[in-house]
């Protein structure tokens, strides 16, 4: 609705400039060209302001992305990241690790996830499980992302659903089997598996480090939270 406003308001901006420019050629007064000038002055410092608003708008709904992403992950994320990290081979990244690492020491666990080993095929199935349980979660990010306008979130979204589809269909007709067996014996259903799980590992890194860096009280409370998880589950 803005975009429509502002667009309609330039236009007639730039009408009245044309306006007064037809007027000095007329009447070859050259205080129409001072008048004309003035609808294009205005014209640049709407686009400026314009500007500024989006820009404050797009970080407004970043931040607010940042803490529903903190309650997701300390939540109905929480059990497949756990199941993730838990499965690495190479790095040998923990959440305990995790939690006591500097800044810098976040960034080049980051830098290392270029190179990612699972343990074996049936630890990353147990993966693969968990985003399954977690399909509710995709969909949530893909209505915000499509509210706040952010495309590769979206197209993010839409790869893990369409994955979970091909899991549940898969699994729908062969109860017994793991998918990961199915999944290894094809080049492209295997390379899409390995995106899927091995960016997870990376979008919590990432989203680690945002917190460290600006909100390390937040990040602070949800790696204590992982880790008070990861004891229940072993003195269970």
């Amino acid at each position: 609705m803005r975009t429509s406003k502002t667009i309609g308001f330039s236009l007639a901006l730039v009408a009245t400039s044309g306006l007064f420019i037809l007027l000095e050629g007329w009447t070859k007064w050259e205080f129409f060209w001072h008048l004309a000038a003035i609808p294009l002055e205005i014209l640049i410092a709407v686009f400026i302001v314009e500007q500024l608003l989006e820009h404050r708008e797009v970080r407004a709904k970043r931040e607010q992305l940042m803490y529903i992403k903190s309650f997701m992950f300390r939540s109905q994320m929480r059990d497949l990241f756990i199941a993730n990290f838990a499965a690495l081979k190479s790095p040998a990244i923990t959440m305990n690790s995790i939690r006591r690492a500097s800044l810098a020491e976040l960034r080049k666990m980051r830098g290392r996830t270029d190179d990612i080993e699972y343990r074996s095929l049936e630890a990353l199935e147990s993966v693969i499980d968990e985003y399954v349980k977690a399909e509710p979660v995709w969909h949530s990010f893909k209505e915000r992302a499509i509210t706040y306008n952010f495309e590769n979130i979206f197209l993010d979204m839409m790869a893990i659903l369409h994955f979970i589809y091909d899991v549940r269909s898969f699994k729908a007709k062969h109860p017994q089997k793991m998918f990961i067996h199915e999944a290894a014996k094809k080049e492209e259903a295997m390379k899409k598996v390995w995106k899927i799980v091995t960016d997870g590992i990376r979008l919590f890194l990432d989203y680690a480090i945002e917190l460290k860096d600006k909100q390390p009280a937040i990040f602070d409370e949800m790696m204590a939270d992982y880790e008070l998880s990861i004891r229940l589950r072993e003195s269970a």
